[in-house]
């Protein structure tokens, strides 16, 4: 770099390629969940129902304050209760 001119340019340092590395974190989630399926048709169906159940139970509690989200909370578990049965 020094005998390009380039010097200042470089950026040194120890987390400085973190930015790039965290912009994959949620593909390289996914890679490693599917690591543990033999089939991919095996993947396709846990991915289908898990999607359908984690809908319906994700409630984004950061955005709601207790009493909601207990109320949804008990909704969903009632429904989900008498699906079951």
């Amino acid at each position: 770099m020094t005998e390009l001119g380039n010097q200042e340019k470089q950026e040194v340092g120890r987390w400085v390629n973190n930015q790039v590395e965290n912009s994959h974190l949620s593909f390289r989630r996914r890679e490693r969940s599917m690591q543990r399926f033999k089939r991919m048709k095996s993947l396709q169906k846990f991915a289908s129902v898990h999607a359908n159940v984690h809908n319906h139970f994700n409630l984004e509690r950061h955005l709601v304050d207790r009493q909601t989200y207990k109320t949804h909370r008990s909704a969903a578990l009632a429904e989900w209760q008498s699906l079951m049965a």
